[in-house]
């Protein structure tokens, strides 16, 4: 078993560590298997071939390091989870996405690792605090789109921002439990039926018509 830590300063690149590598898929395979809680470090260094100081050497815990296996087993896995693969669209673009890729998608090892995280959240603080950190990230930027959107005409600006946020992190998350449980999720078309009439209702309101 090796150490492969190093300095920060010396640390290679993370696209070309293979040491990180190799931590991070022991890290998902312990995790898929333990869960965080039961998942230690000492036990992914050493399926990994390492020691801790190697995971030490290059994530700050944990926590980093699940978030970390997360983005790198999964297929930006949070960036689908909140949209923000869609930020260069418009408002509507979103919210016609909205949970779109979780009514078809298979519950994968990477969702599962994002529930883990969640779940884990309630009882761990510094592994709250991170996940919030990154799903604040995306809130920011849903949030400027939203106005924007207010701005241009396509939303209407009496509805509240934070609201149209959490409506799509909700039915994301939502989807996301649904999967865990392998429940019957709607098919495609119906789905995207009631997410465009949501969209039109959302929309800045026409002119009333004179009685």
């Amino acid at each position: 078993m090796t150490d492969g830590s190093a300095s920060p300063a010396n640390n290679p690149p993370e696209a070309d560590d293979p040491t990180r590598d190799r931590l991070l898929a022991a890290a998902a395979a312990v995790f898929a298997e333990k869960g965080y809680d039961r998942a230690g470090v000492a036990e992914i260094a050493k399926r990994a071939g390492f020691t801790t100081g190697a995971i030490y050497g290059r994530f700050r815990g944990k926590a980093d390091l699940l978030l970390a296996a997360i983005d790198e087993t999964s297929d930006d896995e949070f960036e689908e989870l909140f949209a923000e693969h869609r930020f260069e669209g418009m408002a509507t673009d979103i919210l016609a996405t909205v949970g779109s890729h979780l009514v078809t998608d298979e519950f994968d090892a990477g969702q599962a690792m994002i529930l883990e995280a969640f779940v884990a959240a309630r009882r761990e603080p510094g592994l709250a605090r991170t996940l919030r950190r990154v799903v604040d990230e995306r809130v920011e930027h849903l949030t400027e789109l939203m106005e924007q959107g207010k701005k241009t005409g396509s939303i209407d600006p009496e509805l509240d921002t934070l609201s149209l946020v959490r409506f799509c992190h909700a039915v994301a998350l939502g989807f996301l439990l649904l999967n865990a449980l392998d429940m019957e999720r709607p098919q495609s078309d119906p789905w995207e039926h009631l997410i465009n009439r949501l969209i039109a209702a959302v929309g800045t309101p026409g002119p009333e018509k004179s009685s």
